[in-house]
């Protein structure tokens, strides 16, 4: 008895390359749960504590490492107390008229609280007592504003013929 054949296919073109990078769609998302993450004051271990995971499994998804699928992110949202749709705010294409949505801005300050340092000094001053935390604050901000000057000067001793308006005087 014969046996009928099988078709087969060969593939006359290179196998697809599987891209490395991640999508930017799961980048925004992993920059939004560290964003609401930390607007929440909440670290890493409390949140995968929360949700049942590894802290190493939540940064995968913060980094944009894993892809988080629905359910997570559905556990995610409902422990931080925010809807599904948050995480999603800001990444184009993803509002109802379709029209280019502008991303939201990055504030470096959440980029240095989630750091390594930021979270070194974010402990430090907790630490301290509050009569010289807020000293400590005082003269942070002096310094700040040290420096500014500072920088100003420069700029106005650098302007040339027609100087910013801040550097002309009253």
């Amino acid at each position: 008895m014969l046996k009928p054949q099988r078709s087969v296919l060969f593939r006359t073109e290179p196998k697809p390359k599987i891209e490395s990078d991640p999508h930017p769609a799961d980048q925004h998302v992993g920059r939004q749960i560290a964003t609401v993450r930390v607007q929440s004051d909440v670290s890493q271990a409390q949140l995968a504590r929360a949700i049942g995971i590894s802290f190493q499994q939540l940064q995968k998804y913060e980094n944009a490492r894993n892809r988080v699928s629905a359910s997570m992110l559905y556990e995610i949202a409902r422990s931080l107390g925010v809807p599904v749709g948050r995480f999603f705010e800001g990444l184009p294409g993803n509002d109802e008229t379709h029209v280019e949505a502008r991303p939201l801005p990055v504030d470096e300050r959440l980029d240095f609280i989630a750091s390594a340092e930021g979270r070194r000094l974010i402990e430090g001053l907790v630490n301290l007592p509050p009569r010289v935390r807020g000293r400590v604050s005082s003269l942070i901000a002096a310094l700040g504003e040290e420096l500014a000057l500072l920088n100003t000067k420069a700029d106005c001793e650098t302007a040339g013929e027609s100087p910013p308006a801040e550097c002309r005087t009253v």
